[in-house]
């Protein structure tokens, strides 16, 4: 299984990750809509490095990526999370438009995976367990009795190795991390890469590499929240979102997938073509949880493990628009409903409440290591994710 994530934002790219065939590419496009002149400017990229914090007693870099069109990343060794993302509106007016928090000591505490790096498996796995070549497998349960995103320890809870990447037509950060076998209960020692860049496109991209000794289910994502008004600014229900998909993995009251696909026509779930995010989140229908909102797994019945545009964001007012480009079989899309669910104190003393922004996490489809109708998520050892 070869997976290669691209997750881009910018003017107009982005790329997410999908393990299809051994190979996972996502791509996420952000179109500002900028009517400002970059002419006269020197194309530029730059990519600065400094001291974000410290945990026992180990310094936490953050990576300032920088290009020509007034956008910037901020991406920190501990979970590899996305702290800052700047772009302009179509005025030029730039602004912050992911969540997140202003100090390393809050991304240690409990929250959300604010643009984090999540692993060995993004989504849900069954009562925290699988089978795999005979052999059952017992992983930590961080949502009791379910796994969810890598459980109590993931990848989001490590501090990775990180290197500054320049090359001629982008700027990034590798950052290297090893989990050992029976790390969460899974099997293998597995060396995981991960690449972000940035280039003068806006495309901000993530590119996953994954080896393993034993094998083991592999779904790496990103997951990053979006507001394009700006993080902690109104909601995202005047978004409007398109989702290729015309199915989505039917959930159980604990958004466990059932093995059935659900078409997507005529239901809340329909995103075929754009509406807003907010106009059918709160309808009653049997796979929509009033409390939860969206939280679902969509499928791309056309996947071919191909580059593609899957989904498109906009937000009217400021012109921002996001693509979302990947080679993945399913997308995510989360979006946290109700203030009791979702009210968090985050960056420059902003308040988070329901609603706040939306997830779109590239993925192979969750507990797919118990669904053998789903695309598998094992990497072998003579495999490269």
């Amino acid at each position: 299984m070869n997976c290669h994530l691209f997750f881009i934002i910018a003017l107009l790219l982005a790329v997410g990750c999908t393990p299809s065939s051994n190979t996972e590419d996502t791509t996420t496009s952000l179109d500002l809509s900028s009517d400002s002149s970059t002419d006269n400017m020197q194309p530029t990229l730059s990519i600065q490095t400094q001291s974000y914090g410290t945990i026992n007693d180990t310094t936490v870099q953050q990576y300032i990526l920088k290009n020509a069109n007034d956008m910037e990343v901020r991406i920190i060794e501990y979970g590899g999370i996305i702290t800052h993302l700047f772009v302009p509106d179509r005025d030029g007016q730039v602004k912050d438009i992911v969540l997140g928090f202003d100090e390393l000591s809050r991304y240690q505490e409990t929250h959300p995976y604010f643009g984090a790096l999540i692993g060995r498996y993004g989504n849900r796995i069954a009562n925290s367990q699988f089978e795999l070549d005979g052999e059952t497998y017992k992983l930590t349960a961080n949502e009791t009795p379910h796994h969810l995103h890598g459980g109590v320890e993931g990848f989001d809870k490590r501090v990775w190795k990180g290197e500054a990447i320049e090359e001629e037509e982008r700027v990034g950060v590798k950052l290297q991390l090893t989990s050992p076998d029976g790390d969460q209960g899974y099997p293998g020692n597995l060396a995981v890469t991960v690449i972000y860049s940035l280039n003068n496109d806006n495309e901000l991209r993530i590119k996953y590499k994954a080896t393993t000794d034993q094998a083991t289910p592999v779904n790496l994502t990103n997951h990053s929240y979006f507001n394009l008004n700006g993080a902690g600014n109104k909601g995202v229900e005047n978004h409007d979102l398109m989702i290729a998909a015309q199915q989505v993995t039917s959930v159980n009251g604990k958004l466990i997938p059932t093995g059935d696909l659900m078409a997507v026509e005529n239901t809340p779930f329909d995103f075929q073509s754009a509406k807003p995010i907010g106009q059918e989140i709160a309808v009653k229908h049997p796979q929509m949880n009033p409390k939860v909102g969206y939280d679902h797994n969509f499928v791309f019945t056309a996947h071919s493990g191909t580059l593609k545009k899957q989904a498109t964001v906009v937000e009217p007012k400021s012109g921002r628009s996001m693509e979302v480009w990947t080679t993945e079989p399913g997308v995510q899309l989360y979006v946290p409903n109700y203030k009791e669910q979702f009210i968090i104190d985050g960056k420059a003393k902003k308040k988070y409440e329901g609603r706040a922004a939306f997830c779109l996490e590239t993925q192979h489809f969750p507990n797919s290591p118990n669904e053998a109708s789903f695309p598998s998520t094992i990497l072998e050892p003579n495999e490269t994710y």
